[in-house]
């Protein structure tokens, strides 16, 4: 009972005080507390500037401080994700290079007649046909496997085709009718259909094996290209159906391409050589592969100290369709690098000494949020088919496979098979060359998307290489070293070498100085930071604090004036219509139940002081109050002692 006039008076004053700081009823009264009490001095002065002019200018002066700092921050934070470049160089003993070297020839032509000789017919037809190229009549030898009757059959399906004008005829090479061209025709020379002679287009035509009518037309400016394209076609359909094992065979030995081998000064043979397969160059061999787990490193640079070996290239047993230049192709490469020759092959000239210098750098990029490159590919949802590292030429090649096996239910020649599929043939899978040429096509304008799929590897290495050429054997010891060199293969070579046999490489450093490119934060996290402070110092002569405390005003106290408010709508809302559906209490009792919670911003459950009672305001039906009179009783002086003392007393008495 006697805390009861206490709560009475603390409930009267949470309903008529104004309320200001972080409980402000409104926004507007938030903002005017914030200014008044924040330490950024712009804030202030908004408020207590008299004047509107200098108001405005403050405001504009605050507002472009803020805009400033937004800006500086931004450019900071995107500093924050961006690398600076370093490159060190070292000099120091270098491991050698895997260095793989193909025969530009793939196979044999004379083991490979037999496979070939329809094939070589129909190219043959089509030379005289069009070009009216003869060698006469040859007798050709014919295949005993079943290669020929299922391919004379193909060959009428897909013949050469000669396009006359803009009609869309064209006449048949086998047959050499006219016929009808249905479908698009992409020219794949250039991106513009050729629009010279017309007479001049030579091409082929593909049909979905399922629907006859859907029919594309691929045609090219020069008869050489279409020639070549038309018989790799048809070449990588009869080299798909043979085993690996006899293509092995049919292709060059280590014997037959190696003639001399010398690395660092001292002799090597084929034994430093590891064979591997590749579909379209055949047998190719690789120097210092590492697969017996030693690799090979060089102390000195020089052409003297690096890798020198002379090739027998048996230019008369080329295959004068499929290839159309002479010499071999090396590539140089890590050892955990699939060597790419189709692609970034370089290719060894005949009857010239070819040295190639090398400058040997390893690179190193960040991944992310600074670049969007894969560490070990693991994240690419790619299959790497190579069984080597990871590199984007590896995950679009692979991407591309699975997308044939997929699409066409096979899979392309050139590239290593899926687990479960099989190549590409037109005795199991008639449809597939136009299958392939379309998505193909896809892959090229990126609708696959393979190359978004992709990334770059973060780490690599990269040998830079020189190239340079020249004339051998000199004309003086020509004679003698190509007697030698008989000599030496005399017992495998049946015949006199020529110049135009042989070529010689050498691969070498041309220097040990390795160089190491990496990348390194511009920014660390530290440093960032006090930027940030900077320029928050700088611009609002603010601080983390300052930070923090307008997070609370304009986020959270913002947000809970909102509520509030919106509280208090629904909660009067809900009482108007409680108030109509019953009959109103006692007004006298209503006054009582009061708790003194009008304002629900207000928890402050102290007793009012004499200063905050006398800014209630009056009741206005009530008089204005007046001074009590005092209780004189109030006035008697009460001892607190038992005994007064004599001399006490007396002085009383006076």
């Amino acid at each position: 009972a006697a805390t009861a006039p206490g709560k009475k008076i603390t409930a009267r004053l949470k309903r008529t005080l104004p309320v200001r700081g972080p409980q402000a009823p409104t926004l507007s009264e938030l903002m005017r507390w914030y200014c008044l009490n924040t330490n950024t001095h712009g804030c202030r002065r908004i408020v207590v500037s008299r004047g509107r002019l200098r108001r405005l200018l403050w405001i504009l002066l605050t507002l472009s401080a803020v805009g400033l700092i937004l800006w500086q921050c931004a450019e900071l934070l995107m500093n924050y994700y961006s690398a600076s470049v370093s490159v060190t160089v070292q000099f120091q003993k270098l491991p050698f290079p895997a260095v793989t070297i193909c025969n530009i020839n793939p196979y044999k032509y004379s083991a490979m007649k037999e496979y070939l000789s329809e094939l070589d017919k129909e190219t043959k037809k089509a030379l005289e046909t069009f070009y009216g190229f003869s060698e006469g009549k040859s007798k050709v030898r014919r295949s005993v496997d079943d290669w020929n009757s299922t391919g004379s059959d193909f060959f009428q399906q897909i013949p050469l085709l000669k396009v006359e004008d803009f009609s869309r005829t064209a006449t048949d090479l086998h047959s050499g009718q006219k016929r009808k061209i249905e479908g698009s025709v992409f020219h794949k020379d250039s991106s513009i259909v050729n629009s010279g002679d017309s007479n001049d287009i030579i091409g082929f035509q593909l049909c979905d094996a399922n629907n006859s009518s859907e029919c594309a037309l691929y045609t090219f400016s020069s008869g050489v290209n279409a020639i070549q394209e038309w018989y790799k076609l048809h070449y990588m359909n009869i080299m798909a159906q043979i085993p690996l094992e006899t293509k092995e065979k049919l292709s060059y030995s280590a014997d037959d391409l190696l003639l001399t081998c010398f690395f660092d000064g001292l002799s090597c043979d084929k034994r430093h050589f590891t064979r591997f397969h590749h579909p379209l160059h055949g047998n190719c061999y690789t120097f210092n592969s590492g697969e017996n787990g030693t690799i090979l490193s060089t102390s000195t640079g020089g052409s003297e100290y690096g890798l020198q070996v002379v090739l027998y290239i048996d230019e008369a047993d080329y295959n004068p369709f499929l290839v159309t230049s002479t010499g071999a192709k090396i590539i140089v490469h890590d050892q955990n690098e699939y060597p790419f020759i189709e692609d970034i092959g370089t290719e060894i000239e005949t009857a010239a000494a070819t040295s190639i210098g090398m400058h040997f750098t390893r690179s190193r990029k960040l991944s992310k949020p600074y670049s969007d490159c894969t560490e070990t590919g693991a994240d690419i949802p790619v299959e790497n088919l190579y069984n080597k590292s990871y590199s984007l030429q590896i995950c679009l090649h692979s991407c591309f496979q699975k997308a044939m096996v997929d699409s066409c239910g096979c899979a392309q020649y050139a590239q290593p098979l899926p687990t479960g599929a099989e190549y590409c043939n037109y005795k199991k899978n008639p449809n597939w060359m136009y299958c392939y040429y379309r998505l193909h096509e896809k892959f090229v304008k990126e609708q696959l998307g393979c190359q978004q799929i992709c990334k770059d590897a973060c780490s690599f290495k990269e040998w830079a290489l020189t190239t340079s050429i020249a004339q051998w054997p000199s004309t003086v010891s020509e004679d003698w070293m190509l007697r030698v060199l008989s000599w030496d293969k005399g017992q495998k070579l049946n015949k006199k070498l020529n110049k135009t046999d042989l070529a010689n490489l050498m691969v070498f450093y041309k220097d040990l100085n390795e160089r190491f490119i990496s990348e390194n934060p511009a920014n660390t996290l530290v440093i960032l930071l006090s930027n940030f402070g900077g320029q928050l110092g700088l611009w609002m002569s603010c601080s983390v604090v300052c930070v923090i405390e307008i997070v609370e005003v304009f986020f959270i106290d913002s947000l809970s004036i909102v509520l509030r408010r919106q509280w208090q709508r629904a909660k009067k809302w809900w009482h108007g219509r409680q108030g109509r559906a019953r009959p109103a209490s006692d007004p006298e009792r209503q006054g009582h139940e009061r708790q003194g919670h009008d304002n629900p911003a207000c928890i402050d459950e102290d007793l009012p002081t004499f200063t905050t009672a006398l800014r209630l305001p009056l009741p206005q039906d009530s008089p204005l109050p007046r001074t009590p009179p005092p209780n004189y009783s109030t006035l008697r002086l009460e001892t607190a002692f038992t005994e007064q003392l004599p001399d006490t007393l007396e002085l009383g008495q006076h």
